[in-house]
């Protein structure tokens, strides 16, 4: 029987005829994707109720484009703090930390919370959710092997758009209902958190791939693998591909990797991807509703489309990955290129986004916001240069790092409306042309800004993210054992 006939591990195929280990591995992904689905809808509910905070609250664009930023205040600091105690502690206790975390803040502006209250409980949910992304996939990388863990990675981050997507319409729902209001999408959310901690305590597990796991549970992992043997490299030289040796990396000092150029080509790129993530979870809404005139219900809708743009690209981005990576192609440029690429699209769109307007402008932000949904894959390929005791921390770095663009973000788009001369309405009233007029014209000028920006850092990437010659070089000068 040839090769081809067999079904290749770690795939959902491979879960259903080879046996529990992979069938766990699966479940486990799922319950992640759901993690990220509550993480980012956690992000996403500020901007929707953007327009009856800012008016019962008593807010300026500023101020509130201030709370939009305090989310990212913690969140550095966590994500690196964090990402180096999952060096030592299990990651399933960490994930079910965050989750109950989560769940918690959001009952205080339920409760009547004020905007202090407000302000403190973004600050404190920034800090518990900053860690999030690096976990999620230091975890998942744990069930699956080397060359398989492209795509359920883009799975994970997929999870991340499909929170605005699945809860945009409902915490709409929610806010515009006369019985709820917009207090309640809080509540809603806490709730939601709570439900899958408990599920995650339950059935959380660490993988056989993870550094915390003992050698019992790595062995069960065998007969999957034999069962459904792996593709080869083609005959002739050794495979340039890190893939080939990820899992056997000797431990590096920490700031090596920090001090490489992959690395630095990475945080720029990433601080972009958080602009864009800033933008869409505290004022796209508020652009939809004054400069397009949407109604609250289609405000909801057409919110979520640029996080199904950036759930179909790391879709596609992550199978496309996946497949090349398995014939022997470099991570350069199975992931890094890609990612890259990207990024140079999403430049494009936000720089024509000034010159548009109407439909088109709201198409060109979509595609621009939406091809900037693929931050996941900078970690994900970052993780491949280091020992798999070391990811977590390289990558929670990185996202720490990063998210200095979610910090400017909401702010620096606040302070270019005050600065056109936009003023809020009282509550219940819409923004009238001449403001609308203003509202966009501070956007526009942010848009121009990090359009040149992400045109800048995409072409860095496609040259420089490149985890195969950075770990050869890491592992040649600096290995040592841990």
């Amino acid at each position: 029987m040839s090769t081809s006939e067999h079904v290749q591990p770690h795939t959902l195929r491979a879960a259903v005829k080879y046996g529990k280990m992979n069938r766990r591995a699966w479940i486990v992904t799922s319950l992640l994707v759901v993690f990220q689905i509550i993480n980012f809808a956690d992000k996403a509910v500020l901007g929707l109720v953007a327009d009856s905070a800012i008016k019962e609250l008593g807010l300026t664009a500023g101020q509130f484009g201030l709370i939009g930023s305090a989310f990212f205040f913690l969140f550095a600091i966590a994500a690196v703090a964090v990402g180096f105690l999952a060096g030592k502690v299990s990651t399933r206790w960490i994930l079910l930390t965050m989750g109950i975390s989560w769940a918690v803040l959001q009952f205080p502006m339920l409760f009547g919370g004020g905007a202090a209250v407000l302000l403190v409980t973004r600050i404190l949910l920034g800090g518990a959710e900053g860690p999030a992304t690096p976990i999620s996939l230091q975890h998942v990388h744990g069930w699956f092997p080397a060359k398989e863990r492209g795509f359920p990675s883009s799975i994970i981050a997929i999870g991340s758009t499909l929170g605005p997507i699945i809860a945009a319409p409902i915490l709409a729902g929610i806010i515009a209902h006369p019985a709820l209001g917009w207090r309640w999408a809080f509540g809603f959310l806490g709730i939601v958190g709570l439900l899958w901690s408990v599920v995650w305590f339950l059935v959380g597990r660490d993988g056989p791939y993870s550094h915390t796991t003992g050698k019992r549970a790595a062995a069960e992992a065998e007969p999957v693998e034999a069962a459904a043997p792996r593709e080869q490299p083609a005959a002739g030289k050794p495979s340039a591909s890190i893939t080939e040796r990820a899992d056997l990396l000797k431990l590096v000092p920490i700031r090596r990797v920090l001090g490489s150029r992959m690395f630095l080509a990475a945080v720029l790129a990433g601080a972009g991807c958080f602009w864009a993530q800033g933008f869409l979870t505290t004022w796209s809404p508020k652009y939809l509703g004054s400069v397009v005139a949407l109604s609250p219900e289609m405000i909801g809708l057409v919110s979520t489309f640029p996080w199904v743009i950036g759930a179909l690209a790391l879709l596609v981005l992550g199978y496309t990955s996946r497949y090349l990576m398995r014939r022997g192609v470099t991570v350069r440029w199975a992931m890094g290129a890609l990612f890259g690429a990207s990024l140079l699209a999403s430049g494009i769109c936000f720089t024509v986004l000034p010159h548009l307007h109407g439909y088109a402008a709201v198409t060109a932000l979509t595609l621009g916001a939406g091809l900037a949904m693929i931050y996941p894959l900078a970690p994900t390929a970052i993780a491949f240069c280091v020992a798999s005791k070391q990811r977590a921390a390289i990558m929670a770095t990185l996202t720490g790092l990063a998210s200095v663009g979610g910090v400017i973000a909401p702010a620096m788009v606040g302070s270019l409306m005050d600065r056109a001369g936009y003023v809020p309405g009282p509550k219940g009233v819409r923004d009238s042309v001449e403001m609308a007029s203003l509202l966009a014209q501070g956007m526009n000028s942010s848009f121009s800004m990090i359009g040149i920006y992400l045109i800048v850092v995409g072409v860095i990437c496609v040259l420089l993210l490149n985890p195969d010659r950075t770990a050869e070089r890491l592992q040649t000068r600096f290995a040592f054992n841990g």
